[in-house]
C-alpha cells in the first residue's frame, strides 16, 4: 500500500498556491499530480512534524530500488531549481512523487523513464549557510 504524505500547513498552503499558478505552464501535469497527493494528504502542525518528512528546501538520498542507483538532490522552488547543482523543483516528476514522504518510505511513480519504485535512504532538513 503506498504511504500517505504528510505536509505543514504552511507547506500545504504555499503549494496550493504554487499549483494554481502552474496550472497553464509547462508543469501543468506535475502541479496536476502534486494536487491530487495534496488531497490525499495528512496536514500537520509545523511542531508536530517528522523532521525526516520530506519538504521544500529538504535535502534527500533517494534510491531507485530496481537499479540499486541512489542520489542526492534537494528539493527547491522552481525558481532555484539547478539540475548541475542537483537542486531539483518541487514540479519536477521526481519531486511531486517524493514530497510529503519520509525517511524508509518507498513509493511508486511514473516518472519518464517509466514507473520507479523509490527508496527514500535519507532526509535532512537543516537550513544551510548561503552566505
Amino acid at each position: 500500500m503506498k504511504p500517505t504524505p504528510t505536509f505543514c500547513k504552511t507547506d500545504y498552503h504555499f503549494l496550493r498556491e504554487l499549483i494554481l499558478k502552474s496550472k497553464n505552464s509547462t508543469n501543468a501535469k506535475e502541479a496536476n499530480q502534486l494536487s491530487q497527493e495534496l488531497d490525499r494528504a495528512v496536514i500537520s502542525k509545523e511542531s508536530e512534524l517528522d523532521n525526516s518528512i520530506i519538504r521544500i528546501n529538504s535535502y534527500v538520498t533517494i534510491e531507485d530500488v530496481k537499479a540499486k542507483k541512489q542520489m542526492k538532490i534537494k528539493i527547491v522552488l522552481p525558481s532555484f531549481a539547478d539540475v548541475k547543482q542537483s537542486k531539483i523543483s518541487i514540479l519536477a516528476p521526481l519531486s511531486v512523487a517524493i514530497i510529503g514522504f519520509k525517511e524508509n518510505d518507498e513509493v511508486d511513480w511514473e516518472l519518464p523513464a517509466g514507473i520507479k519504485t523509490l527508496k527514500i535512504v535519507a532526509v535532512s532538513n537543516i537550513a544551510e549557510d548561503n552566505s
